[in-house]
């Protein structure tokens, strides 16, 4: 039931009721996708799903045409009436296009009787603001069709309804034009009159069940003709006399007619001389009428509205304008109002005023029922049922159900209503529960994308989801790839001589400009251990260019060095470097913290060469020269040194790349055609450009692109967003330094970072740096 409620509610025009904005995101998404949607969404500022039975502003439909007008670049009428014509072809699709069809014969008395559907979908939506249609016939052939709406604005949605209901059902094709729009003075509603004329009909006429047969049927011929017409004469013959008279042939003809089985079309209805029915029978039998003359005196009225109205008749001839108002349709209280919207459903109210001091605290008594003109005495009966939607209203205005006739449905409808409102009030709860899991599993959804990036910050992807999916993850033999080692010079000495949380600030600083560097070049940070900074080229995905990968990510760890400062001194710190390129065993080790770690002579030959460096110099093994040949790279040798472990070796100094810029190497947008470009190798820079560096060092980096580029195109080598690396998470203290730098520290992640006087310093991993 609430399916078809929901339904119906679309050809009600129930605009303040979430599912015309629930209909409206799935006109959108149906034609141009959800992502049009999320746009349109965020343009008009509306959030992003709709409840059905709630009730929301107009304002929110009219932000959202009024955007999707500006998106498509179409008028703000055309939405609308594109809008209108998806609402029918909505509701022909779930099946209810035969209920629909059963309101009229013709596209006029479907539009006539669209405000008797309004009428009774006012039972389930109290809140409904509905319109109200009229249609005029013309002398000329032409219909006009008056439409009435506190609402403006959604006018032109009309047009697309009735133009598709018009094809569909009745293979009319109709052009609507507005001839007149204003608003009327005394209920500030918006009139609009449309033109509706039929530019062509369709010859093909839909067949209906009863007429198909009638239709296979061969045309007679004359034999057959007369053969018919003797049979019919024999009926004629045969019947009873009436006790009406008929002329002769008014009989045969309808004789003639009733044997063709069109029952329906040929019907002439039978009146009787007088009315059988005294006046007392009549209005028992109606106890809820109303009878009135073209100046509204008041001629006569039913039971039970002299029961629940008093003084409507006691007082002589008093006007029903006096005791009632006309909620629906909102037309001036007058017969020739009323005669325009004979057709409609109308709905009055008891004032409060003339009703007894005791009643005026209770709701009012309203009415729903039809006006009918009797032309032969001048006056307007109204036929009508108390409205009421379920037994709290019944008993709020002391009525109970004997109150109405057994002949009228509103006892049965007031049943029904009443459990189909607690059905709808259920449905409403489920809808509530769903917008809250809904809420509940994007905000999961949220969390769970910061836990990856973290998880995937500690471990490569591939590894991290075979530990997610309890899986064992084997190690990897690689042939060839490229270790760097760093360290800060004289750190121990800086440690001694600073707070602890300067140290934080410092390396802070140092290892967020790194980390961004990283994901310039494809590199894999393996880990940090005070200021020992290790990453490796090659692994975990394999690439050819692992060792331009790393060389370059050395020049850009020298170019970020500068920008930190040594807190004694307040000058840039300095680095070593050491690289070399050889094969490794990797994988995972621990289970409480996995680490994905490096094993083999690979990553002690590395570290020698960083322990063996030159300050602010990139040491390069013989190895890891040889794998830079011919790549654009400046290699200065150092000649033969004693490494610890390995002997002598002749080693070499990473001095430039002269094929990329700085700019290319930090991952930082070209400074235009003015600005400098400083080759890799660049040993000066003014102290403008410095500032300027710092600061982009905190944009959002740019990949440097590789001839193997594709084969590191992997989430765990993206880019995290600054906005969301900036948050300070809840386990996180903030400190600033002496020159107002701020530092933001996880103080559930801790590692030591160094030792000062035999004692282990346990410093926080640290997530951020700002300046």
């Amino acid at each position: 039931m609430n399916k078809i409620i929901e339904h119906r509610s679309n050809i009600a025009f129930i605009f303040q009721y979430g599912f015309i904005n629930t209909c409206l995101k799935s006109l959108v998404t149906e034609t141009f996708g959800e992502d049009a949607w999320e746009a349109l969404r965020a343009q008009a500022g509306v959030q992003e799903t709709f409840m059905t039975f709630h009730v929301y502003d107009d304002a929110i439909t009219l932000r959202l045409v009024h955007a999707a007008s500006e998106m498509l670049n179409l008028s703000a009428e055309a939405v609308l009436k594109l809008f209108g014509g998806y609402f029918f072809t909505f509701c022909k699709v779930s099946g209810y296009d035969r209920m629909l069809q059963t309101l009229g014969g013709s596209l006029s008395e479907f539009i006539e009787n669209l405000d008797a559907l309004h009428s009774y979908l006012a039972l389930s939506y109290q809140e409904m603001r509905a319109p109200s249609f009229r249609v005029e016939k013309r002398e000329d052939g032409e219909m006009w069709l008056h439409y009435y709406s506190d609402r403006r604005g959604l006018c032109h949605i009309v047009p697309g309804i009735i133009q598709a209901v018009a094809k569909d059902f009745f293979d009319t094709e109709v052009e609507m034009e507005i001839l007149n729009q204003s608003e009327e003075s005394t209920e500030k509603m918006e009139h609009v009159v449309f033109l509706v004329v039929q530019k062509k009909v369709s010859q093909r006429c839909k067949e209906r069940p009863e007429t198909t047969v009638r239709s296979k049927e061969k045309v007679l011929d004359k034999e057959d003709i007369e053969r018919y017409f003797h049979k019919m004469k024999e009926k004629y013959l045969t019947l009873s006399r009436h006790s009406v008279k008929r002329k002769h042939w008014d009989l045969l003809r309808s004789v003639v007619r009733f044997d063709q089985g069109n029952l329906q079309s040929s019907f002439e209805p039978i009146y009787p001389e007088r009315l059988w029915m005294d006046t007392k029978a009549f209005c028992n039998a109606f106890p809820f009428h109303i009878v009135f003359d073209e100046k509204l005196k008041v001629k006569q009225a039913g039971v039970n509205i002299q029961k629940h109205v008093p003084g409507l008749l006691q007082t002589g001839e008093v006007g029903v304008d006096e005791y009632f108002t006309i909620t629906h349709p909102a037309v001036p209280f007058t017969i020739s109002s009323i005669r325009k919207f004979i057709n409609s459903q109308f709905v009055l109210e008891a004032r409060r005023e003339m009703m007894p001091k005791s009643w005026r605290t209770q709701p009012m008594l309203k009415l729903r029922g039809q006006m009918l003109w009797m032309g032969a005495i001048q006056c307007m009966i109204y036929l009508c049922s108390p409205q009421l939607r379920c037994l709290q209203e019944l008993e709020e205005r002391k009525m109970h159900i004997a109150d109405i006739a057994q002949h009228d449905t509103t006892r049965d409808l007031i049943l029904l209503n009443q459990q189909r409102l607690a059905e709808i009030e259920l449905s409403n709860q489920l809808e509530r529960k769903k917008e809250e899991l809904r809420i509940l599993s994007k905000n999961l959804e949220v969390e769970k994308k910061k836990t990856e990036v973290l998880l995937y910050a500690m471990l490569p992807e591939h590894v991290a989801n075979q530990l997610k999916e309890g899986k064992r993850v084997e190690a990897g033999d690689f042939k060839e790839c490229t270790i760097l080692f760093s360290d800060v010079v004289t750190f121990t000495n800086i440690c001694a001589a600073c707070e602890p949380i300067q140290i934080v600030h410092m390396l802070n600083s140092m290892y967020s400009r790194f980390d961004r560097i990283t994901t310039v070049h494809g590199v894999y940070k393996v880990e940090t251990i005070g200021d020992a900074y290790m990453v490796v080229g090659g692994v975990p995905i394999p690439v050819t260019s692992h060792a331009e990968r790393v060389a370059n990510f050395a020049l850009g760890m020298r170019m970020a060095a500068r920008s930190v400062k040594n807190p004694i001194t307040g000058d840039s710190i300095q680095i070593r470097v050491g690289i070399h390129s050889g094969p490794v065993l990797a994988g995972v080790v621990g289970d409480k913290m996995p680490r994905y770690c490096l094993f083999g002579d690979t990553v002690n030959t590395a570290s020698r060469m960083e322990s063996h460096g030159v300050p602010g110099k990139i040491h390069l093994s013989p190895t890891a020269n040889r794998a830079l040949q011919n790549k654009g790279f400046e290699i200065v040798e150092r000649g033969e040194i004693t490494v610890k472990g390995k002997g002598d070796m002749i080693t070499y100094f990473l001095v430039q790349n002269l094929r990329a810029t700085e700019d290319d190497i930090m991952g930082r947008p070209p400074k235009g055609d003015g600005g400098d470009r400083n080759n890799g190798g660049s040993k000066e820079l003014s102290e403008q450009n410095e500032q300027s560096s710092e600061d982009q060092d905190h944009r959002p980096a740019i990949i440097m692109q590789y001839a193997d580029s594709e084969q590191t195109s992997n989430p765990s080598d993206r880019e995290i967003n600054r906005s969301e690396h900036n948050k300070c998470p809840e386990s996180a203290a903030v400190s600033r330094g002496d020159k107002g730098e701020e530092s933001r520290l996880d103080l559930n992640n801790k590692e030591p970072l160094g030792k000062h006087n035999g004692k282990t310093m346990r410093m926080c991993l640290l997530l951020n740096w700002s300046t």
